[in-house]
């Protein structure tokens, strides 16, 4: 019944999430007895470290109490230690904790942009950044980038044209979600040089630092010369440690100003989740060799996922070099149909797929028609599983256009 209450103009034009929308849906295929393999999520599979979960079986606490709003001095001289294994050399005060990665972005935006003001973001992109920049009042402005030149950055002048008087940052993902893609020394030079010559906040989403698969030195934000005072640093333990659901990330700079203001948006929300700093910290130190397992079994699930797409008639998609992720190309008339379409009208021998359409990752949702985001992080065998689904389902499905 309406009932005259109106709705806010930013609630009315957040997205949805490209990534979980079509969840009511997979529910209700499982509820019918369909087993749904979901590679629309980047939800690991890994068991989380032992040395983790001992701490969390382990905490003898009788009160539960705030932690500093900054978060524990203990943790984030956990990490000043993890960030110079990169050549990251910090000190504890530069770095703040955050409740995931996800609330770094938010009050990273909420602290270095006015309403109105933009972000230049290449896309494909995380599609939450989109929501976030919604929620502080900022615009997100797009340098679209291509499956066909396996989605590496444009030229600088593709930037250039989108910079005007309310141009105040650029946001990288490196290693990219959702393409996977690894930013090159050029790339990362030439973004500087942007972010200097126009004096803009540099926001640096490196949550997937540990998943890198090729020779070359990881490139960081951080590393670049000359932009100190520019680089806000975005970072989560939820992947490296397959920790998502205890929401703890970081936000990192140089910039005092910056650092002042991120604290007062802290001390409004209190304080870090108090469990998951401890988990945090037990995960740090003493857990290499559980880093070194997990990076070789995504070299192993990315081989298999991408070699299995490119296998099926009618798909393709790139190399990524980083993260989890990787965009295909499917000979669908449309993605969004097709990925609920599997999951509604669709299974094969009592078992579908969840896939993320990738319109939903673009500014302007005709891109991406008959791409999908899949995540390789299910186990070899459920991979191949669910290509050969997908295969199947290709094959069967009213819309294909090959």
């Amino acid at each position: 019944m309406d009932n005259g209450l109106k709705i806010s103009q930013r609630g009315l034009e957040m997205p949805e999430s490209p990534i979980r929308k079509l969840a009511p849906l997979a529910y209700a295929a499982e509820d019918r007895g369909v087993k749904v393999y979901r590679l629309n999520i980047g939800q690991p599979d890994l068991p989380t470290p032992q040395k983790a979960l001992d701490v969390l079986k382990t905490i003898d606490r009788k009160t539960l109490e705030y932690s500093p709003s900054q978060g524990y001095l203990s943790l984030r001289k956990a990490l000043v230690d993890y960030y110079e294994r990169y050549q990251i050399k910090l000190t504890p005060d530069e770095i703040i904790i955050t409740s995931g990665g996800s609330e770094a972005v938010l009050f990273a935006f909420m602290s270095c942009l006015n309403p109105g003001d933009e972000i230049i973001v290449s896309e494909p992109a995380y599609a939450n950044y989109m929501s976030f920049a919604i929620s502080a009042g900022a615009v997100i402005r797009t340098v679209t980038t291509t499956i066909e030149e396996g989605f590496c950055l444009p030229k600088v002048e593709k930037f250039e044209e989108l910079i005007n008087e309310r141009t105040k940052a650029i946001l990288i993902c490196n290693p990219n979600n959702p393409t996977g893609y690894l930013y090159t020394q050029r790339e990362m030079n030439q973004i500087r040089d942007l972010v200097k010559k126009y004096n803009l906040y540099l926001f640096s989403d490196e949550v997937y630092r540990e998943f890198i698969y090729t020779g070359s030195p990881y490139i960081s934000a951080m590393h670049l010369k000359g932009i100190e005072q520019n680089v806000v640093l975005i970072d989560s333990v939820s992947k490296r440690y397959s920790e998502c659901g205890i929401r703890i990330g970081a936000l990192i700079t140089k910039n005092e100003a910056v650092r002042k203001t991120v604290m007062k948006f802290c001390q409004a929300r209190l304080s870090p989740p108090l469990i998951g700093q401890i988990i945090a910290e037990a995960s740090i130190e003493g857990t290499e060799q559980y880093s070194r397992d997990v990076y070789e079994e995504y070299v192993e699930r990315r081989k298999c996922m991408i070699d299995g797409i490119n296998r099926i008639p009618g798909c393709y998609t790139p190399i990524p070099m980083g993260a989890f992720y990787t965009v295909a190309q499917l000979p669908v008339d449309d993605a969004d149909k097709f990925c609920a379409w599997c999951l509604s009208e669709f299974e094969y021998e009592g078992e579908t797929i969840m896939m993320a359409p990738a319109s939903g990752f673009y500014s302007d949702s005709s891109l991406g028609r008959n791409q999908v985001r899949l995540a390789y992080v299910l186990k070899k065998e459920d991979i191949q599983r669910a290509l050969l689904i997908l295969e199947k389902a290709l094959e069967a499905y009213p819309g294909r256009t090959l």
